[in-house]
């Protein structure tokens, strides 16, 4: 019965973790590197899945074009567009800009799939909503510590050089990422409602994208830095945080769509910058102020309010 909002909340934990595992990468690879390595590894991965559980069996034309696209918005545009938001406003703005996933997710699943959220389960997404937004917003322990142990790539290099970007752009790129995550997640709907593997959808996914990434790197970059090979273990960590935030995070919200609305999905798989806290604290011994605590009891309250609704 709450099984779509149980695999919902799960895939905010895998990529909080992920967070976390990006927060040691700063400074030690550049982004877009990072981002073509990870997508990559998660093809190769969730291919390997999918193949290893008969996930390609009965694949439709229409659902792989569907998830094509939905690749195409929810990786390529969104991680692309998140990142560059991420250098113009810094992490903590962007992925408060980015939080507006959930209302995009909950006002296009109701124009274009008919999904209605009745008054219970809408209070309960205003205040999850709301806890993320205090989470974000005062989320960082007393003592000072790198903006990269929440959940954001670690932003070396970019999509455009800093002299071009301006807070309206930043916050225009910002729309752009949470739009094309809300449209991932409502056109990867009905093919997961119709039954195909979670690590099928998510290879498709993650293949198209790995494409586009690859296909970018030929394109030359003005004001990228150049910077040194990166180590075995940095690539081991950030290919260990993709496996367990794309890869089984991702794959847990595509499983989590087969039977969820688009609008609580998507809600609940923003939990992260929440969940984060209690990691936060662990890995700093620095506890978040108090507002960040009441942030998370609000988004606490709020999915409790979702199950019930």
């Amino acid at each position: 019965m709450y099984l779509s909002e149980i695999l919902s909340i799960g895939a905010a934990l895998c990529i909080a973790t992920s967070g976390m595992l990006a927060g040691e990468l700063v400074g030690r690879i550049d982004a877009l590197t990072l981002t073509r390595l990870q997508t990559l590894a998660v093809t190769i991965a969730t291919a390997m899945a999918a193949t290893g559980l008969g996930g390609w069996a009965g694949l439709a034309p229409w659902q792989v074009g569907y998830l094509a696209a939905s690749g195409i918005f929810g990786i390529f545009i969104a991680s692309s567009a998140y990142i560059s938001s991420i250098f113009a406003l810094g992490p903590r703005l962007a992925l408060l800009v980015f939080s507006l996933t959930s209302p995009f997710a909950l006002v296009m699943g109701y124009v274009f799939l008919d999904e209605t959220v009745g008054p219970v389960k809408l209070g309960g997404v205003a205040l999850v909503i709301t806890g993320i937004v205090l989470a974000i917003l005062f989320g960082r322990p007393a003592r000072v510590q790198p903006e990269g142990i929440f959940p954001t790539p670690p932003i070396e290099t970019v999509m455009l050089p800093p002299r071009q970007m301006t807070l309206p752009v930043g916050l225009a790129l910002g729309l752009v990422a949470a739009l094309g995550q809300a449209a991932g997640a409502l056109v990867a709907r009905p093919v997961m409602a119709s039954g195909v593997n979670p690590f099928t959808a998510m290879a498709i996914r993650t293949g198209v994208s790995a494409v586009l990434f690859l296909l970018l790197a030929l394109v030359p970059l003005r004001g990228a830095v150049k910077r040194p090979r990166p180590s075995g273990r940095t690539l081991g960590i950030g290919i260990c945080g993709a496996l367990i935030g794309t890869g089984m995070g991702m794959s847990l919200i595509m499983a989590a769509l087969a039977g969820g609305k688009v609008g609580i999905v998507s809600t609940l798989s923003s939990l992260s910058p929440v969940l984060v806290l209690p990691m936060v604290w662990l890995r700093t011994r620095s506890r978040p102020p108090a507002p960040a605590w009441a942030g998370a009891v609000l988004a606490f309250a709020g999915t409790s309010l979702i199950a019930l609704g």
